[in-house]
This record gives C-alpha cells, sequence and structure tokens, in this order.
C-alpha cells in the first residue's frame, strides 16, 4: 500500500468514491470545489493506494489552538468499505503521524461521530483517547 498527496483534479476526484462513503451527502460535482476551498484553509488531501485503486483517505489540516497547541486535526478518514480491517486506516494515521514527527506536532486529532462504534474501537487501538465532547448548534 501506498500513501500518495492529491493534488491535481484527477488525484483529488480519484478518491470521491471512497470519500462519498463517509460523506454522502457531498454531491460529486461539488467535491472538487471543496476539497480546494479546503485546501486554501491549509488543509491536504491523501490517499492510500493498491495498485491504481484508492482503497482509502484522509483529510487533514495543521492548526494551532490553545487547548493543544500546534496540531493536526484530521477532518475526514475513510478506508474503503470493502477494504476494512486491512491495514488501510492503519496505513493512513501512521503517514499523518509521521508528518507530524517531521513537523514537531505532538498532536493528532479527530471527532468520530457518536454512532460509529466501531471506528471508536479502530482509534483506541490506534492510540487515541477520549478528551474532550464535541458540541454542534445548528443556526436556522
Amino acid at each position: 500500500m501506498n500513501i500518495v498527496e492529491c493534488n491535481s483534479d484527477a488525484e483529488i476526484m480519484s478518491t470521491y468514491p471512497v470519500m462519498s462513503q463517509l460523506r454522502p451527502h457531498v454531491a460529486k460535482e461539488d467535491y472538487l470545489d471543496l476539497i480546494r476551498e479546503m485546501e486554501g484553509q491549509g488543509g491536504q488531501l491523501i490517499a492510500a493506494m493498491e495498485a491504481e485503486t484508492v482503497v482509502g483517505c484522509a483529510f487533514f489540516r495543521r492548526e494551532t489552538r490553545l487547548f493543544t497547541g500546534p496540531m493536526v486535526y484530521v477532518d475526514d478518514l475513510v478506508s474503503d468499505e470493502n477494504q476494512r480491517s486491512k491495514g488501510v486506516g492503519h496505513a493512513l494515521i501512521d503517514w499523518m503521524s509521521e508528518f507530524c514527527r517531521e513537523h514537531g506536532i505532538k498532536n493528532l486529532v479527530l471527532d468520530s461521530a457518536v454512532h460509529r462504534g466501531q471506528g471508536h474501537k479502530f482509534y483506541f487501538r490506534e492510540g487515541f483517547t477520549i478528551t474532550s465532547f464535541n458540541f454542534k448548534k445548528p443556526i436556522n
């Protein structure tokens, strides 16, 4: 498995079928523009590849917050549903962990929806701990 940075439009769009498994509400025709906007906010998209096939992807960004100092925040992390429990998520987290080490960043942070119990088991195995609750208030 090879982890690659997705920079070209074609590389970004190649991740859509997998990313849409996590974010089905994002329309294909909007995906590229959304990724480009998020890149403009300091984000980066990576893909786990088996030969020429995307088997997982992650979008992350470097941030600094008072409660963590410098950190890498993982917006999205997904393995293709046919590739789960085959090391894809682990490989993506290892790549982002190495990115953190290379940049002197001590915290890799993510949120996970409360209904994603299998994902939580995975994150615990990967060494993540629960440090806070995430609250959301819809504004009408």
